[in-house]
C-alpha cells in the first residue's frame, strides 16, 4: 500500500535534501572544538557557551524553522568572517584555514537554502564590536565561547533538518 503526500511547494526540500552538509557542517564543528592551536592556552572548562541568537523554534510552520536557520547560519558567518579578519591571531597562518573552511561551509548552505532573510537581516551583521583590540587571549576565549554556541545550534539544525527530510511532518496521524 502506498501513501500520497503533498507535493512541497514552499521550497523547504531543496534545503532539507542539504542534510549531509548540514552534517558535515557539525562534524567541522565539532573539530573546531578540539583544535588546540584555535584555544591554545585557554581554560574550557570554564568557558560556557553564549546565548547571542535566538534558538531555533520548533520547525512548525516549517518557513518560520528556516528562516530561523539561515537568521543563525548568517550570525555565525558574520562573527568567524569578523574574527578572521582580526590583525592580533595569534597564529594566523594555523588558525584562518580551519576557520574559513567552516565559514565557507556555512556559506554553501547560505546559497542552497532559498529562504532570503528579511530586510532587516539581509544586511550584514556587524559584529566587530565583540573583539577586543590587541588582545589576541580574551578573542580567542570569547570565539571559544561562540563555537560551542555554534556547536549546540549545528545539532538543533540537524535534529530539524533531519526531521523534515524524513518526511514525518507529512504523515498523516491515525484517523
Amino acid at each position: 500500500m502506498t501513501v500520497a503526500h503533498p507535493v512541497r511547494t514552499d521550497g523547504t526540500s531543496e534545503c532539507a535534501q542539504r542534510a549531509p552538509l548540514f552534517r558535515s557542517l557539525l562534524s567541522e564543528v565539532s573539530d573546531l572544538l578540539k583544535n588546540n592551536v584555535l584555544w591554545y592556552g585557554i581554560n574550557s572548562d570554564r568557558i560556557h557557551p553564549t546565548n547571542s541568537s535566538d534558538t531555533v523554534q520548533a520547525c512548525a510552520p516549517k518557513n518560520e524553522c528556516w528562516k530561523n536557520i539561515v537568521k543563525d547560519l548568517a550570525h555565525y558567518e558574520a562573527i568567524i568572517s569578523s574574527y578572521i579578519e582580526l590583525k592580533d591571531l595569534r597564529h594566523p597562518d594555523e588558525e584562518v584555514p580551519p576557520l574559513r573552511q567552516t565559514l565557507q561551509m556555512i556559506q554553501n548552505l547560505l546559497k542552497s537554502c532559498p529562504f532570503t532573510l528579511t530586510e532587516e537581516g539581509s544586511v550584514k551583521e556587524d559584529v566587530s564590536g565583540l573583539w577586543v583590540r590587541n588582545s589576541s587571549y580574551s578573542n580567542r576565549q570569547k570565539m571559544l565561547m561562540m563555537m560551542r554556541a555554534f556547536h549546540i545550534r549545528t545539532i538543533t539544525f540537524n535534529r530539524a533538518v533531519g526531521y523534515i527530510a524524513s518526511g514525518e511532518h507529512m504523515t498523516p496521524g491515525p484517523l
